[in-house]
């Protein structure tokens, strides 16, 4: 079943304050995650 449609995508916070400090520093490094129910967002887009 998928993900309601007014609560929004989902993406852990641990995870996306990581691609955002990456981001911030300029750095592109690999990002292991194992949250299968996080959605990419164009801030994740270049990262491995």
């Amino acid at each position: 079943m998928s993900r309601s449609s007014r609560k929004g995508p989902f993406v852990q916070e641990r995870l996306i304050s990581r691609i955002r400090s990456m981001n911030e520093d300029g750095t592109k490094r690999m990002v292991r995650t194992w949250s299968r129910s996080s959605t990419v967002f164009p801030d994740m887009v270049g990262h491995t």
